[in-house]
């Protein structure tokens, strides 16, 4: 049986080829900042308010990435720690006037002891016993931000969140909120790597490889799993802090399956397990409003087609396949220019 759950195990590493360090990937990566940096400055307000979200989205998406794409675990329920991340910041700004920056280094906290609380007995679930568990998990999330209405107002939500900032210095545009989102969505990239490229990176991927396999070699899988585990709850709860501070309003619907089906798509779309993709796919489905234009109210439909033909079609995502034709316009270019 763990024989065939192995050999099921799709490859989540990018190939040789298109390494981090190759020259086509330098590309990609840079000319992805350049158009970040530059996509404003040819947006309209109501494209540009959904780059913010992109953004968020991002974040959260990262962070997930690092349980399902680098861990090879799966996860229905990460909107609960996002929930809990935006209601905890929300709650303390409004109600008891705490300065956005520490509601938000508590929001992370509150998230992480949550996840291991929940993570220590979930995580020992495998297959779609733990999808179904962590599935559970965000719906009494929502249930409780529907019900719990003395702390979070239910349906009604909780309004006049204050701005992200430090004292006096808020940001108070769209454009300020892009640049400063886009930069924590760096740092998520950038502690991502990190994590990847150490001992307990490594350890992650062996145990998304084969998990028995793991095991015998000496890998505590299950507190790496919950290490991870935690770490995505982190980005989670900082995404679902941005997410209050940006809308100003915060009520049980933002967080609901809709956000669990985003997510799903945004991996997908963009390339699970490369850190990258995730981000492209973001960027991609947040969009999606604005290209659909009057069909916008089919979004739902449209990224179940989507999400449907990247998995027949392209099942790599879009980040590995932008990191292949790079590949092979410029590293095979730069070879035969040495060749010749």
């Amino acid at each position: 049986m763990a024989d065939s759950e192995s050999s099921a195990t799709p490859s989540l590493a990018l190939p040789p080829r298109i390494a981090r360090g190759s020259r086509s990937m330098r590309i990609v990566v840079i000319s992805m900042a350049v158009i970040i940096a530059a996509l404003p400055f040819v947006a309209s307000t109501y494209v540009l308010s959904l780059l913010v979200l992109a953004s968020i989205y991002a974040v959260l998406a990262i962070g997930l990435d690092l349980f399902m794409g680098q861990t090879g675990q799966v996860s229905f329920g990460h909107n609960a720690f996002a929930a809990l991340g935006g209601y905890a910041t929300a709650i303390l700004t409004t109600a008891h006037n705490w300065p956005p920056l520490a509601a938000l280094a508590f929001s992370i906290v509150i998230s992480v002891i949550a996840a291991l609380i929940v993570g220590v007995r979930t995580l020992q679930l495998r297959g779609h016993y733990l999808a179904m568990a962590t599935l559970a998990l965000g719906m009494i999330a929502y249930t409780l931000a529907v019900q719990l209405t003395s702390l979070t107002n239910g349906f009604a939500g909780i309004t006049g969140i204050a701005p992200l900032g430090i004292g006096p210095l808020e940001l108070t545009s769209d454009l300020q909120y892009y640049y400063v989102v886009w930069i924590i969505v760096a740092l998520g990239i950038w502690s991502s790597f990190r994590i990847k490229d150490s001992r307990v990176g490594r350890a992650l991927g062996a145990i998304a490889g084969n998990e028995e396999a793991a095991s015998a070699l000496g890998i505590n899988a299950a507190r790496l799993k919950l290490i991870a585990f935690t770490i995505s709850a982190a980005y989670a709860a900082v995404a679902g802090a941005l997410m209050a501070h940006f809308i100003g309003f915060l009520s049980p619907e933002v967080f609901g399956l809709d956000l669990v089906t985003l997510l799903f798509a945004m991996l997908f779309v963009g390339g699970i397990g490369t850190i990258y993709g995730p981000v492209i796919g973001a960027v991609l489905i947040a969009l999606l409003p604005a290209i659909l234009g009057p069909l916008a109210d089919y979004r739902q439909l449209a990224y179940g087609v989507i999400l449907l033909a990247v998995i027949m079609f392209a099942p790599s995502g879009a980040f590995r396949l932008i990191a292949d034709l790079a590949e092979r316009l410029f590293d095979r270019s730069s070879e035969g220019e040495k060749h010749g």
